[in-house]
């Protein structure tokens, strides 16, 4: 058996530390440098290096877009200034009267940016189960364009089967996103299972360390790649070189970390399993998951999210989420520290009232990298002031 030549293909913990972060060529900088300026000289007119000014270009954003762009197998890659920036310039590309089709538990800002903001526009949109392919064949209309995926979904950690569903988009001439946030490209690849874009908050894994606010869209078409680079100039919602430096720092241990966030989530989820305050634990890596075989299949790992319903209700997930210790009462997700949240009230509260209202005795636990005992400790103890 042959494996693949490292000269040549390295391996995704080597691309993560040196994909588009050659030492800096005028000073050996070994830590790619942030380039904080607004501008570029000039050595005549029309005639530059490569970079005339920030909203359009900058060596540090270069570098994380072409990081970034490599761990996920793409050709193109580009950096916004926030995931919701990212995930904007996607829809975008979308005409009135034309048709998009989301998850029905998707995250809340993107319910809130297509039904608020996209919808009045004249774009059209349907919230299904995309776990179940015959919810999309009914929803699938003639002017459907793009089928925008969440795997694992949030807060419900649905699996969506995305060779599947990229498979029946492209048999309709539409393209299918997804959104990797949660399983991070450590994970899961999407591309590689058909998709044609993926969209991330590196907010989130990514960045890992709670400091950053972004977004960043991969993809594999040469037109629509120039669509969203114009996008990202055009509109500007771009980040700052010093955001794209932490970024590019938090990406360097997304492998370690992300097998640490599984590690622990195995953990906290065996205790739930166990305890009597809890009703339903929704984690991809329980056998007893429905999408469970299919993240055997595209994923490498489970993830760190891992969301339950309490046994007694919505006051006491209230109460809940704010008796936690090392568990940390904020929105977000994905950081080394842990963090636990009520959707309904919190990420989703913008979704209230509609398709994709969230059950209020709902808890997501975004599981940080921690020690796991004290970890399950902490969560053990506030399930048992609770009741």
């Amino acid at each position: 058996m042959t494996g693949p030549d490292r000269r040549t293909d390295p391996g995704f913990e080597t691309r993560a530390i040196h994909a588009g972060q050659d030492p800096d060529l005028a000073t050996g900088a070994v830590s790619t440098p942030i380039y904080q300026t607004s501008t570029f000289a000039q050595e005549a007119v029309g005639k530059h290096r490569g970079y005339e000014y920030s909203r359009s270009g900058n060596p540090t954003r270069t570098a994380l877009e072409r990081c970034l762009a490599s761990l996920e197998g793409a050709p193109y890659g580009f950096a916004f200034a926030s995931g919701l920036a990212a995930t904007d310039a996607v829809l975008r590309t979308l005409r009135p009267g034309e048709h998009v089709v989301i998850p029905r538990d998707a995250y809340g800002g993107t319910w809130r940016l297509v039904h608020d903001v996209f919808a009045p526009m004249g774009v059209h949109f349907d919230a299904v189960d995309l776990d179940d392919p015959a919810a999309l064949a009914a929803a699938w209309r003639d002017t459907t364009r793009l089928v925008w995926v969440e795997s694992p979904t949030n807060p419900l950690l649905a699996i969506v089967d995305i060779a599947a569903v990229a498979e029946y988009a492209h048999e309709r001439e539409a393209r299918c996103v997804v959104d990797n946030t949660f399983a991070t490209p450590y994970l899961q690849r999407p591309l590689e299972l058909g998709a044609d874009v993926v969209v991330h908050s590196t907010t989130k894994y990514l960045g890992g360390h709670s400091d950053v606010v972004g977004g960043f869209v991969a993809v594999v078409d040469d037109d629509l790649a120039a669509a969203i680079g114009f996008l990202q100039n055009a509109v500007g919602a771009v980040p700052a070189p010093l955001d794209c430096w932490l970024v590019l720092r938090g990406v360097k241990t997304l492998a370690v970390r992300m097998d640490r966030h599984c590690e622990n989530a195995r953990a906290i989820v065996e205790m739930l399993d166990a305890h009597p305050g809890v009703e339903r634990v929704l984690w991809p890596g329980r056998p007893a998951h429905r999408g469970h075989e299919i993240a055997c299949r595209q994923m490498r790992d489970f993830g760190g999210m891992v969301s339950f319903t309490v046994a007694a209700g919505e006051e006491a997930a209230i109460k809940l989420v704010a008796t936690t210790r090392l568990f940390t009462l904020a929105e977000s997700l994905g950081a080394v520290e842990s963090l636990i949240e009520h959707p309904a009230e919190m990420t989703h509260a913008s979704a209230a009232g509609s398709p994709l209202a969230v059950d209020p005795a709902l808890v997501r636990l975004s599981v940080g990298i921690e020690s796991a005992e004290d970890l399950v400790f902490d969560l053990r103890q506030a399930l048992d002031a609770v009741g």
